[in-house]
């Protein structure tokens, strides 16, 4: 199966150094290239907002996202998307596949289903990437409606962010095992 296989080379790959250069890359792009990123955004969309940062939004939402943001804020907002937006989800999940292959490595046996909730963070970059493509399609054709695709970019979301969010939801209860589990451990010894 190839998940299994994705899987099992991601938890070989999660070295202590590795996890440990995935963590550096993520606070540096945190503190460097994000505020950068929103501003320049804001300055291109004005405070209309941006649908890839919602939870939620319908068609309508993001063609009004679209009529709100102009011709160049749209051009804008689609650079950001071919752009930013390619880099930034690798980064963010290179970290989370890091940190739960190296975190649930240490606190569940090899051989326990947990071990997949490494593919939960590439889940969540896929969806990212398709909610980028189908956000940026509508504001390339705007506005001429994309049917089908207009609601899609939203479905997209909400699932980028049930991933993302979950994955940071399991490397904590990641941690939380494996300091459990240590400290137990401790005990006995």
């Amino acid at each position: 199966m190839f998940c299994r296989k994705f899987s099992d080379w991601m938890h070989r790959a999660a070295s202590g150094p590795v996890t440990l250069i995935s963590l550096v890359i993520f606070l540096l792009f945190t503190a460097l290239a994000l505020p950068s990123q929103a501003a320049q955004s804001e300055a291109a969309t004005g405070d209309a907002g941006s649908p890839d940062m919602s939870f939620y939004y319908t068609a309508e939402d993001l063609y009004a996202f679209a009529e709100s943001y102009g011709e160049a804020g749209r051009q804008a907002y689609i650079r950001a998307r071919f752009t930013f937006d390619l880099a930034w989800p690798l980064v963010y999940g290179f970290f989370l596949t890091m940190g739960i292959s190296w975190i649930f490595r240490r606190a569940f046996a090899a051989d326990s289903t947990w071990q997949l909730a490494n593919l939960v963070p590439v889940l969540g970059v896929i969806l990212d990437y398709l909610e980028n493509l189908a956000a940026a399609l509508v504001m390339a054709r705007y506005p001429i409606p994309t049917a089908v695709v207009d609601s899609l970019a939203s479905v997209f979301t909400m699932l980028k962010w049930i991933m993302v969010g979950g994955s940071f939801v399991l490397l904590l209860v990641g941690a939380l095992v494996w300091f459990v589990r240590w400290v137990m451990r401790r005990r006995r010894t």
